[in-house]
Parts: C-alpha cells; structure tokens; sequence
C-alpha cells in the first residue's frame, strides 16, 4: 500500500479528496526530510594514504572498531602499512585486556574509531551467531586510540552505522 493511497482512503473516510498536486508536495516535503548520504570522497582516500604511509613498522596492529548494534564482532584489524582492503574483521578475545569501549562500559561508543593494538592472532576461528560467521580471533593485550574522527574506509556512512545491518569489507 502507497503513502498516496493510504492518504486517499484516510480523505475518503473523513469525506475530504485530497489532489494529487498537494498530495506529491507533501511526500517530496518528506523525502526532504531524509539525511543525506555522506560518500568518502578523494581527500577521505588521500588522507588514508598519507596516514598508513607514515606508520612505522613494528609488531603491533592498526585496528578500527566496527560497531553494530546485532552482531558481536570488534572490527577491521590489518598490520601496519597494509591498505584497509586487506584487513580482517575479528572478535577479540579480552581474556588478557578488555575492549577500549568494554572498559569504560560504554559498548560500541568508539564505533569508527582508529586504534593502535597491541596482541595477537591466535589461529583460532570464532563463530558469530547473528552473521552465521566464523571470524579469525585477535588475543588483546593493549589499545591506544590513534584517531576518533578517522576518514571512511567505505564507501560511504552508512556502512558505519550501528543499526545498518551491512558487514563488508573496506574498499581502500
């Protein structure tokens, strides 16, 4: 059933015809209402470049939390002067440090945040119930936050956002 028709039934009820001009300037008014959709644009890709660029090698990780609302994963995790493409996302294993938002006991408050980790791969396999998934464990043992306004990833926001049920990998 259409806005216009449930409008139409609702005027017809009430005794009132509702013009279809009036009736399209009221949707387009509501369409108007949406917020727009904010793309990563050449300077988001620029300063990603320039940013891993200047990471220095080492043993720790680059990791940016990934928050969603249905599903438990941490985030994208990828080893220094790698692109974001090539990252993983993983659960954590917080038997040694607790996640940064877990700790403050504020679950997913650092959604899109950078960090720089310190741990490591375990070997093991996770499973996900809410995605069906099994993702590849990362051992915490250390987070500094790096960035909490860090340029996308993705190809756009809503890809970040917690209740968007969208789990893709970072295009960059």
């Amino acid at each position: 059933m259409t806005a216009k028709h449930v409008l139409n039934v609702i005027a017809v009820r009430r005794g009132i015809l509702i013009p279809s001009v009036v009736l399209c300037i009221h949707l387009l008014a509501l369409a108007g209402c949406e917020t727009p959709i904010i793309y990563q644009s050449s300077q988001d890709r620029e300063a990603l470049a320039a940013s891993i660029s200047k990471e220095p090698p080492g043993n720790y990780c680059i990791g940016r939390r990934f928050y969603k609302v249905d599903y438990k994963m941490w985030g994208w995790v990828r080893k220094p002067g790698e692109p974001w493409k090539a990252s993983q996302l993983v659960m954590f294993n917080e038997q040694k440090k607790l996640a940064p938002d877990r700790e403050q006991k504020q679950i997913g408050s650092d959604n899109n945040n950078e960090y720089r980790l310190n741990g490591y791969f375990s070997g093991e396999k996770v499973y996900e119930p809410a995605s069906d998934r099994f993702y590849p464990e990362f051992v915490l043992t250390g987070a500094k936050v790096i960035s909490t306004n860090a340029p996308l990833i993705f190809p756009d926001q809503r890809w970040i956002d917690p209740k968007i049920r969208l789990i893709g990998p970072p295009q960059y």
